[in-house]
């Protein structure tokens, strides 16, 4: 069955510019020019990944909305962020509401598709058969990598794909240090070390909203980052 990749955009050329691409890449597209529309669509039947523009028809932040709301229904499913907007400022405040990457429309089709290729790759993990899938267990952290589910102390952390891929690569060998490129080869993602930074971040505030004494990531300046039990 064809994966389903859903194209919020409110301008109709750049919306069927996408749409022709991903079709040809082999997935099945549905497009919406609103958060309204988009909405109405999600609630009923979740696509397979969300590619969102930020300012959509007459919300300058609607994308940033409809991200808050899709991350209401699922904690897992893949959302890009695909906009003209390029500031450092929308780029975080995309990630801290569960993105999973942020690309500016000068992106080449070529590689926004492998971008979503990768991400895929990510998703289709959960298939994996099942002597290959753990629970990785660390003092407070229990990590299921066959529900992609993270609790601290029993509550809850829910973590964005590839902060998840983040924490299981540190958590897998708990005391070594994981460089910026072994985080990005365990999320299967590229991104710059800003952001790999601001996923550490958002790692960090995401599990002190549990406990505010967290401190199992820690940062190994010029090296990278280790988990630390």
């Amino acid at each position: 069955m064809k994966k389903t990749i859903a194209i919020v955009e409110d301008e109709r050329a750049i919306r069927d510019n996408y749409a022709a691409a991903f079709s040809r890449e082999g997935y099945a597209v549905r497009g919406y020019p609103n958060r309204r529309e988009a909405m109405a669509a999600f609630t009923a039947r979740l696509p397979d990944l969300a590619v969102i523009d930020i300012s959509l028809e007459d919300e300058p932040e609607g994308g940033f909305e409809l991200c808050r709301e899709l991350r209401g229904l699922s904690a897992e499913l893949p959302i890009i962020f695909l906009t003209a907007r390029d500031s450092e400022l929308d780029a975080v405040s995309g990630l801290r509401l569960g993105a999973d990457d942020f690309l500016t429309k000068d992106l080449s089709l070529a590689h926004l598709i492998a971008r979503v290729n990768a991400l895929f790759r990510r998703v289709d993990a959960l298939r994996r058969p099942a002597e290959e899938k753990q629970v990785i267990r660390r003092g407070a952290l229990t990590l299921d990598s066959e529900r992609m589910s993270v609790e601290w102390n029993g509550q809850v952390v829910l973590l964005s794909l590839t902060e998840f891929w983040i924490v299981y690569a540190l958590t897998k060998h708990p005391g070594h240090v994981k460089n910026r490129q072994q985080l990005m080869d365990a999320a299967n993602v590229v991104l710059d070390d800003n952001t790999i930074t601001s996923h550490i971040k958002r790692i960090r505030r995401k599990f002190q909203v549990v406990d505010e004494k967290f401190d199992a990531v820690h940062t190994v300046y010029g090296m990278g980052y280790r988990w630390v039990e």
